[in-house]
């Protein structure tokens, strides 16, 4: 099924760590400039059911917690969840005038078929590229490698800083691309660490050198995260959670205890973003600990032709609406 407004899929043919939200974040920090932007998600492991549109009232509990982290951030959008997309869709356009979405973008949509997308960008990890995994169980492949073939564009996400034109140029010949294909490359760039409890949400400038960190992470992929904070501090402890972790008692009274033990030395807990989100609205993270919890926000980097992807989303928008004005 086909809609009136650019639809756009970001997703991926694996189990996860390809960076989908911060990707979409990306996109709607480009588009938001011009247009008004919603997301649908389907809300992975939110409580509810049907199509929630988020306010803010929302909890992660209600809408998931990487729709409420993009809320969070872009609290001028509209941001929804609905495992019907096509319910969502229509749901998003039969919002009054002034909140009707111009471009909608679908948030893990490369396995939904119902429907058609006027653009569809799949993302694939440098470090495990779909072209070199397998089938679940043996691999992390939701499908066949082959069926990348269904996407206009493919990023390929998380490159080291040292990615070369010619690690570019390799790539490139290994995913094999299609006529109608276009191939990006981007990587990761940690911003300053933020205050996961202050309402100010101040930056604090990355110098962990005389601190002792706890490292707390729930996410697919973590290896770039703990890389970077690694890099930062001697004294680090690190636990590492499976992906969408819930943070039980348990888990956070080992957090209230890393401060407890620390004595009078500097010391931090550092999260995620997205972890972030999830211990904000956990009932039992005590106040004590609270001014000690930062996350370390990431934002993309398109590497060698960022101004042509640019151009091309813009472009994409622009002659879809110009088509229908015209049709």
């Amino acid at each position: 099924m086909s809609f009136p407004v650019p639809v756009i899929s970001i997703g991926n043919i694996t189990v996860g760590g390809t960076g989908k939200t911060p990707h979409t974040e990306y996109l709607i920090a480009l588009l938001s400039k011009k247009y008004r932007v919603a997301v649908l998600s389907r809300g992975y492991k939110r409580k509810t059911r049907g199509f929630v549109l988020a306010d803010e009232h929302s909890t992660g509990f209600q809408i998931g917690d990487e729709p409420l982290q993009m809320y969070r951030k872009f609290p001028k959008i509209r941001v929804a969840v609905d495992g019907n997309r096509r319910r969502g869709i229509r749901n998003l356009l039969n919002l009054s005038e002034d909140q009707k979405p111009e471009v909608i973008l679908l948030d893990d949509a490369f396995q939904h078929r119902y429907v058609k997308p006027s653009l569809s960008i799949l993302l694939t990890n440098n470090n495990r590229p779909f072209y070199d995994d397998c089938l679940l169980p043996a691999g992390r492949l939701r499908e066949q490698p082959g069926n990348s073939k269904r996407a206009d564009w493919i990023i390929c996400t998380k490159c080291p800083e040292t990615f070369t034109f010619g690690d570019y140029q390799i790539k490139t010949k290994r995913i094999n691309l299609q006529p109608h294909q276009q191939l990006f490359f981007s990587t990761y760039r940690y911003k300053d660490l933020l205050p996961a409890f202050s309402e100010t949400n101040s930056p604090n400038k990355m110098d962990l050198e005389n601190e002792a960190v706890l490292l707390v992470t729930g996410l697919a992929d973590p290896s770039g995260l703990i890389e970077y904070v690694k890099k930062q501090t001697s004294d680090l402890q690190i636990i590492v959670y499976s992906d969408h972790h819930d943070f039980t008692q348990k888990d956070i009274r080992m957090m209230t205890n890393f401060i407890k033990t620390i004595g009078d030395k500097n010391k931090r807990i550092i999260t995620s973003e997205k972890d972030a989100v999830r211990l904000i609205n956990n009932p039992f993270v005590p106040d004590d600990i609270k001014s000690y919890i930062y996350y370390l926000p990431i934002e993309i980097v398109i590497l060698f032709n960022e101004e042509l992807l640019t151009q091309k989303i813009e472009d994409h928008v622009a002659n879809f609406k110009r088509n229908r004005i015209l049709a």
